[in-house]
């Protein structure tokens, strides 16, 4: 069966695009194709800083006929639809159609119809040029002569070739000719821009992989991210160190080259002063290049590692140079930031009244940028007022969570106020993803305590389920505070995730605080806490329920991905259920006992029991409020009132100490009497007042395997 390649060549594609246009690519042909009458055996695509390719394999040669039975009038219907029924089929005389007989409608017409199939290589010329025109770039743009046109090509970067060549491995392959504003397809592409830059006339796409290959172009991304990988652990450890690991700037800078050269340059020791987080982020964000450090130390050393994009005469020291240069000079403005975020700053005059409002201290760097934070009524949300105001509220959240987390008051304060102090430094500023982490390095320097200290930069953690969750019970305060003032802050101003879209991260945060709870074994109950960080928002708690039940659907989510089944999540949860280490407990404790055989028999028996009550109930038949052992004649029933009275006593109050495992336990003996009572005892007893009893006493069971869970929710 013949293939197909495709290839789209341009001007430098942005790296963090490449991967995400190679697969809409992919999508958008065998879409096409498929929806044609189409079908393939595979498909894989590539891409490189300059091209999308496409491999599709096995695909047919030509579509199927298509066989289609219209419908049509009856036979003794008037001409003008009849006319009409041979318009629409495509016959010429009635005489062409079938008549076919139904008891009820009689006679009427069909027309059969056969589509007949069509050349792939047809199909592949009709869809491409719509593909490509209305491709889904973020910003595209508009090249060339063309672009005065209305309607001319609208890509990424100026499109300057496309080759599409169609055939099997036996025979020889066609080139598809369709054309894009002026661009026709063939089977000729290019190299390397320096090393190769003549034309190359491909057949397919083995021939294609190898003669790029000798035009110095690695096409495929995984392969090219291998040897960045690679050739860079192996000079680093000729020279005794180690690189330090960066999978995203690994995929951005395979985005960056055709013909990766791996290469080393250095930087003055001096500037390893600074942080090794600033000298890091430095050299990523403004070189691409990666850094290096000794094996198992925690600084780094003065040697990175760039990547070219050709093979340089002078074995790449021009390359290392240049590029030397560029490092020298970010790291020196790293160090004027360090430098001057633990210097004074020149308006303390105009800082004391935030001084005063927040009891900073101005003779500390990092008080003063909390001071200058707030004395700028810098906007943390044009509806939720300043980051000011944000500091006051988490400061009174924490004073609040302290109580209930056992960490030291003092302490919790202070880490408030610092919290967010670092947003106004300079290093902060020019690397916002450091925030956090400078405000730790700051607090040290100006002697804070190490929890305050590692609170500012754990506070925002975690920030995904993969990142890790504060330890420090100052950190774990000001997190929860944080992420609940945040929370309720929203949900005040009625701003709050809908469907797919969450655009100020609520559903992360909820997660945050669910995993800082479950994970640190914290008691907490949610709804008074909603209520005071909902006033401090001036709003009163009537949000309290409705973001209570966001944090049980963020919750279900948690616990379902751990492996819990949701029918337990289900029976466990009540719309009031507001402390959540309680409830993961519980659905802990009823997954084990339902795993067992006494728990698989109870639930069979408290189902039966509830649905045979909630049938009563829904008839309207009358249930006694208690069961009167008066009313007790056969000797099952007689036990299994005494077994619901002793074990609704046991399971509550082991649900008191929390203690669930014998709550179940508790629970679990009420197996036998409920199996004994259903097959000695008839319930619709023809005495009124005994099935009153005995449906209170199904009741009983009902309520007494309730203290834990809802069991008529679970399945099974």
């Amino acid at each position: 069966m013949p293939d197909l390649l495709l290839e789209l060549r341009s001007e430098e594609i942005p790296a963090r695009m490449q991967r995400k246009a190679a697969g809409d690519l992919k999508k958008l042909v065998t879409d096409a194709l498929v929806e044609a009458g189409l079908t393939y055996e595979g498909a894989r695509e590539y891409w490189t800083p300059r091209r999308l390719t496409l491999d599709i394999r096995g695909l047919n040669a030509r579509s199927a006929d298509v066989r289609e039975d219209r419908k049509g009038p009856r036979t003794d219907a008037n001409e003008k639809a009849i006319e009409g029924f041979l318009r629409g089929a495509g016959l010429t005389s009635i005489s062409e159609a079938h008549v076919h007989s139904d008891p009820k409608k009689g006679d009427f017409y069909v027309a059969h119809i056969v589509k007949p199939g069509r050349p792939a290589d047809e199909i592949i010329a009709e869809v491409m040029p719509g593909i490509i025109r209305n491709f889904p770039w973020a910003k595209p743009m508009r090249s060339g002569v063309a672009s005065a046109k209305p309607g001319s090509l609208r890509w990424v970067r100026p499109l300057q070739s496309i080759v599409c060549t169609f055939g099997s491995e036996t025979d020889e392959t066609i080139v598809i000719p369709f054309e894009v504003d002026g661009i026709v397809a063939g089977n000729v592409t290019y190299g390397h821009r320096f090393h190769a830059p003549d034309a190359i006339t491909v057949r397919r796409f083995g021939d294609y992989v190898e003669k790029l290959e000798r035009a110095k172009v690695v096409l495929d991304a995984d392969r090219r991210k291998q040897i960045i990988a690679t050739d860079a652990a192996n000079l680093t450890f000729a020279t005794g160190l180690e690189l330090v690991e960066d999978e995203g700037l690994l995929e951005e800078v395979s985005g960056l080259v055709e013909w990766p050269q791996v290469l080393m340059g250095y930087f003055e020791e001096d500037y390893l002063a600074i942080p090794s987080e600033i000298i890091r982020l430095t050299i990523k964000t403004n070189q691409k290049c990666f850094v290096t450090r000794a094996p198992g130390a925690d600084t780094l050393s003065n040697a990175f590692i760039l990547v070219a994009n050709i093979e340089a005469k002078d074995g790449g020291k021009e390359i290392i140079h240049g590029n030397g240069k560029v490092v020298r000079a970010r790291l020196s403005d790293a160090a004027h930031f360090w430098k001057r975020d633990q210097a004074d700053l020149p308006d303390l005059a105009t800082l004391a009244a935030s001084a005063d409002r927040f009891g900073l201290d101005l003779a500390k760097p990092l008080d003063q940028r909390m001071a200058k934070l707030d004395a700028l009524n810098v906007t943390f949300q044009a509806k939720l007022g300043t980051q000011g105001a944000r500091v006051a509220r988490i400061r009174a959240l924490g004073k609040t969570l302290s109580a209930l987390t056992g960490a030291d008051a003092s302490l919790v304060d202070r880490a408030s106020l610092l919290a967010k102090a670092d947003l106004r430094t300079e290093a902060v500023n020019e690397f916002p993803e450091l925030q956090g982490l400078m405000g730790r390095r700051y607090a040290s320097l100006q002697g804070e305590h190490e929890s305050v200290a590692t609170a500012i930069e754990d506070h925002y953690k975690p920030q995904g389920p993969s990142d890790r969750v504060p330890t420090d019970k100052v950190a774990i305060t000001i997190a929860l505070a944080d992420k609940l003032d945040t929370l309720t802050g929203f949900w005040a101003i009625d701003e709050k995730p809908t469907g797919s879209k969450d655009p100020y991260a609520l559903r992360r945060a909820a997660l945050g605080v669910i995993r800082i709870l479950l994970e640190r074994g914290l008691r907490i109950h949610l709804l008074p806490v909603f209520a005071e960080a909902l006033r401090g928002h001036g709003a009163d708690s009537t949000e309290s329920a409705d973001l209570l039940s966001f944090f049980h659907d963020r919750l279900k989510v948690y616990l379902r991905e751990l492996g819990a089944r949701h029918d337990l999540i289900d029976a466990v949860i009540t719309p009031q259920a507001d402390d959540l280490l309680m409830i993961a407990r519980r659905v802990e404790a009823l997954t084990a006992f339902l795993n067992s055989q006494d728990g698989q028999n109870l639930l069979a028996g408290t189902k039966r029991a509830t649905q045979l009550l909630a049938a009563e109930e829904k008839k309207g038949t009358t249930i006694a409020p208690a069961v009167k052992a008066a009313l007790l004649t056969v000797d099952a029933e007689k036990a299994l009132f005494a077994a619901v009275d002793v074990a609704a006593l046991n399971a509550r109050e082991a649900v008191e100490r929390d203690d669930f495992h014998a709550a179940m336990e508790a629970l679990s003996r009420l197996r036998a009497p409920v199996d004994q009572f259903f097959v000695d005892v008839l319930v619709n007893d023809e005495n009124v007042d005994v099935r009153a009893n005995r449906l209170a006493l199904l009741a009983s069971i009902r309520a007494a395997t309730g203290t834990v869970a809802d069991f008529s929710k679970i399945s099974g």
